[in-house]
């Protein structure tokens, strides 16, 4: 038995505004990919998620909603058979390990499932989002479901707030000079304390005003740059962006890249931003030199994912 393929995510933008009911922007990232794969000598790895997806399917079991239903006794037998998630998604790096997870069963073990294929709907959307976010809760404690749904769909996705989502057309890539870039922090993060310690920010007003005006603003701004290819006033809202999160989201970048998301901005090299919830995993950066970055950021390791 192998299933189809379910992709990482990459949130471009709306990390934590989205919480907060701002816009967001994902795109699949293909680079990294899992299915649902079968053996009958399990060990390490497949071992490990074949244990997990016990655990995953005794949460399913216990899920009280009348959204979803799952065919539980196939899942099961097909857990005991051997059955495990065979993944190249790095897990605690902000690139949507469990979504991939949480579609592929979603695909394989849902009654009535809404497929790829249907006229999604703005309300089919939002139903998919929904379950999704009830089954990925499993992994975080809370979540948005939008991991999972750009993993189901692999087509980029345009948040426009908690009850509008979109399927968006992203330019296609030039070869050009530009480029967005992961860079490893060789950091696990973990999504759970970094949105706890967000909720605390939260109840300071001063953190709440920035969120809503300035945060909010600048995300909006470089979503419609991306989106309609403006890319010199992209990488201006991109630099106001990056500035406002090293202010002010400090506790979710790992220390030691303190300082070279200063040198990004003080050359205007590259601008960094945060992949995700932060605390290490993947720092998401841009710049408009890709090979000049290769040079400057040498000592760490870079993967491409758009050019410009």
């Amino acid at each position: 038995m192998k299933g189809p393929l379910f992709y990482a995510k990459i949130l471009l933008f709306g990390e934590y505004g989205i919480i907060k009911d701002s816009k967001g922007l994902t795109i699949p990232y293909t680079t990294y990919r899992g299915a649902l794969k079968s053996t009958s000598n399990l060990s390490g790895e497949a071992e490990k998620s074949n244990q997990n997806l016990i655990r995953f399917c005794n949460y399913l079991e216990g899920l009280d909603t009348t959204e979803v239903s799952f065919r539980l006794d196939v899942l099961k037998t097909d857990i005991a058979a051997g059955m495990y998630f065979d993944s190249s998604i790095p897990q605690g790096y902000g690139v949507g390990s469990s979504g991939a997870l949480v579609a592929a069963i979603y695909d394989k073990y849902a009654t009535d499932k809404i497929t790829v294929l249907e006229n999604l709907t703005r309300d089919k959307l939002l139903k998919l989002k929904e379950i999704f976010g009830l089954m990925e809760s499993f992994f975080h404690g809370k979540s948005s479901g939008l991991d999972p749904l750009n993993s189901y769909l692999s087509l980029p996705i345009l948040i426009n707030s908690k009850t509008h989502i979109e399927p968006a057309g992203i330019p296609s890539q030039k070869e050009g000079k530009g480029a967005v870039f992961l860079l490893d922090s060789k950091i696990v993060g973990e999504t759970e304390p970094m949105v706890n310690i967000f909720m605390n920010k939260m109840k300071n007003e001063g953190f709440r005003k920035m969120l809503n005006e300035e945060f909010a603003t600048y995300t909006d701004a470089c979503i419609h740059d991306f989106l309609q290819g403006k890319v010199t006033s992209l990488f201006g809202n991109v630099k106001k962006l990056s500035k406002l999160v090293l202010a002010n989201f400090k506790p979710m970048i790992p220390t030691a890249f303190h300082k070279v998301w200063e040198q990004g901005l003080k050359t205007n090299g590259y601008y960094l931003k945060l992949c995700g919830s932060g605390g290490g995993g993947y720092i998401l950066g841009f710049t408009e030199d890709y090979e000049k970055v290769k040079l400057t950021l040498k000592d760490y390791k870079l993967e491409l994912v758009y050019r410009f």
